[in-house]
């Protein structure tokens, strides 16, 4: 019923499980009771899908007829209302012939029911329509984004801002939008290919000679997720399987089109899974337009970039897929960051007085439960391996989980945690113990972006803002947005040696630590972290260059492992990657100038001492914190530079 329909779009997900169906039901029930019928159909024509990402007939009549409601005929009125049994089947867009076929039959019942005369009717269906084909203010994918603008602007203006012609302009970059959507998606589908075919979706029960009718029906909740639709198995053959697609195409699937889903076709797939006729299952076109099995993933991702300079956000991806999950994870998903918040850790570190040549143990350790908050604890590293004393630029660029807990354990926690509420995080999310250092607090990909901002524009806290200006339907600007600027009115978080000192070890980790692969763009400014947490939940990166930081995420919502090896580098890095070669394209490097009070000299880099004769490789200081001299080989092993070295057990911790 309609009513239900309302229960599910406006309160409910799109899973198929007997609790949400008696969810619905009840919620069916009292909406009945606390709305008449005109206010039920009022929400459901307001709000229903139809095609072509508009939602409501207002918005359908300006995506296909570029004119509101009430301007439009009676046969443009005939094509809408054919729209909602099936949206994609009978969008004028993609298929017309078929949109044409259901107008008519709108405009027959509306005759036979007496709501139109014959000659209405006659007139109506002779009307040629001008379906638009294009519309460009539509053509952003960005629904988490305009959603946060809708939002937004009802929190300022409450129903005015339906109702006054206001025009909105945001911070979003269509080219750097788009780039981003494709990197998500991309990214998901090709982790999700990796854990494998998990088989048909449901079955729908054919007779021995069914219609266009009958798929049609079997198909009608199933909706299309931007290039991947729903499809019916009508035969299936070791080589080849027969399928419906949802809007009237019958085709085969062969070939390299088959190699994802072939373990589930013939007698010894199980039987809840297999490919059989009636299957309802999921298709899609290569790159090289060639149609093969597909199927939704069911892991969510996020990415999000702003211009460090002022916070304006150019890019947001909230989901893989609005239609399927409105959940916003890039403002509203706190997750553990893992290794991606060491840069922060490592920054305080440098305010305590440590720097990039400080020598720092990489061996075992364990913690008792007051020490962590919870149990006893005995850290590792990823690899499971220990290197002994080292520099702690490469303790970051290698992410060693040792290091940066004896690092935090040296700063000590309460410290750090204060320290990390500089660059926008929430000090409730992460509290002042030794797991800290390991990204074991909560986070958003929101407030990462922000955080790894301060790095890039040298040491400011901007605010991330979405809207530049909003005009009122005659023109005039009813408010201007005024960001504080980096340097310019920005509150200043960390010092700027210590943001530049970060960037270049940042830097290193994408030269030469594990974010090697974003060497691939080809760029020498690029920086940024990998992060990974425990049995692989979550897999981030978060990173910067030439005027933008970029944040990828992705994990379950259900929070549970994306499998094993799925790490930063492997899961989200790709994302970044697809998203940055575009966002960056033609656009010049940004070297980072050498900011006053930071000096190079070269140092030994198995002792960080620093070398007199020119030997030794350079690295950046703090001026007040220059590591001594190396005294031939006699400088005892570990030494922390600018620390006296006399108490070597000491500075190994």
């Amino acid at each position: 019923t309609i009513t239900m329909q309302v229960a599910r779009n406006f309160f409910l997900s799109k899973e198929k499980t007997l609790t949400r169906k008696f969810t619905e039901v009840l919620l069916a029930f009292k909406i009945e009771h606390s709305l008449s019928k005109d206010q039920i159909l009022e929400l459901y024509i307001n709000q229903i899908y139809l095609g072509q990402r508009a939602y409501g007939f207002a918005a359908a009549a300006q995506i296909y007829f570029g004119k509101p409601l009430e301007q439009i005929s009676l046969a443009e009125m005939a094509m809408l209302a054919g729209l909602p049994k099936a949206p994609s089947s009978f969008n004028p867009v993609v298929n017309p012939k078929r949109a044409k076929l259901r107008q008519q039959y709108v405009l027959r019942r509306m005759r036979e029911l007496g709501f139109i005369t014959d000659d209405q009717w006659q007139s109506a269906d002779k009307q040629v329509l001008a379906v638009k084909k294009y519309v460009n203010e539509y053509s952003v994918k960005a629904d988490h984004f305009s959603e946060m603008v809708r939002q937004i602007m009802y929190d300022r203006f409450k129903d005015e801002a339906y109702t006054s012609g206001f025009r909105v302009h945001t911070t979003l970059s269509v080219n750097h939008q788009e780039a981003a959507h494709v990197a998500v998606r991309k990214g998901v589908i090709e982790y999700d290919r990796r854990r494998g075919y998990r088989g048909a979706e449901s079955y729908a029960e054919l007779g021995p000679s069914p219609g266009e009718e009958d798929f049609e029906d079997a198909l009608q909740d199933e909706s299309e997720s931007d290039d991947i639709y729903p499809a019916l198995v009508l035969d299936v053959s070791a080589r080849a399987v027969k399928v419906y697609r949802k809007g009237g195409e019958t085709f085969e699937i062969t070939g390299e089109g088959l190699k994802f889903a072939q373990k589930m076709i013939g007698d010894k797939a199980p039987a809840n899974q297999r490919l059989r006729r009636g299957a309802v299952i999921r298709v899609q076109k290569d790159e090289k337009g060639q149609w093969g099995i597909s199927q939704l993933p069911q892991a969510e991702a996020a990415l999000v970039s702003l211009d460090p300079a002022d916070g304006a956000v150019r890019a947001l991806i909230g989901g893989f897929d609005f239609n399927r999950n409105k959940y916003n994870h890039v403002t509203q998903a706190l997750r553990q960051p893992g290794s991606s918040f060491k840069p922060f850790i490592y920054s305080a570190a440098l305010e305590k007085g440590f720097t990039p040549a400080t020598i720092i143990n990489d061996s075992p350790l364990t913690f008792d439960a007051s020490q962590t908050g919870s149990e006893p604890w005995e850290p590792k590293n990823f690899d499971g391996k220990f290197e002994g004393p080292m520099r702690l630029r490469t303790a970051l660029t290698k992410s060693k989980n040792l290091v940066s807990v004896r690092i935090l354990q040296s700063i000590t926690p309460q410290y750090a945690q204060d320290y990390i509420t500089r660059f926008g995080f929430e000090a409730k999310y992460h509290p002042p113990y030794l797991t800290m250092a390991l990204g074991a607090g909560n986070a958003t990909p929101m407030q990462m972006v922000g955080g790894y901002a301060v790095f890039a524009n040298g040491g400011f806290r901007v605010t991330p803002y979405f809207i530049s200006r909003i005009e009122d339907a005659k023109g005039n600007i009813v408010a201007q947005a005024r960001p504080d600027r980096a340097g310019e009115g920005a509150e200043r978080a960390i010092d700027s040696r210590n943001a530049f000192i970060m960037t270049s070890i940042l830097q290193d980790v994408v030269r030469a630590g594990t974010a090697t692969r974003a060497m691939q763009l080809g760029r020498n400014d690029l920086a940024g972290k990998t992060g990974t947490t425990n049995e692989f939940v979550d897999a981030w990166f978060c990173g910067f260059g030439s005027g933008l930081v970029a944040v990828a995420w992705i994990g379950y919502d259900n929070p549970h492992t994306l499998g094993h090896n799925e790490t930063g580098s492997q899961a989200a890095l790709p994302m970044w990657i697809t998203y940055m070669g575009k966002a960056l394209k033609g656009v010049e490097e940004a070297p980072k100038a050498v900011p006053e009070g930071v000096v190079q000299v070269r140092i030994n880099p198995d002792s960080g001492l620093r070398e007199s004769d020119g030997r030794g490789i350079p690295e950046y200081f703090y001026q007040e914190f220059l590591p001594p001299e190396r005294d031939g080989d006699s400088s005892p092993m570990g030494a922390s530079p600018g620390k006296p070295a006399d108490d070597v057990k000491g500075q190994l911790f």
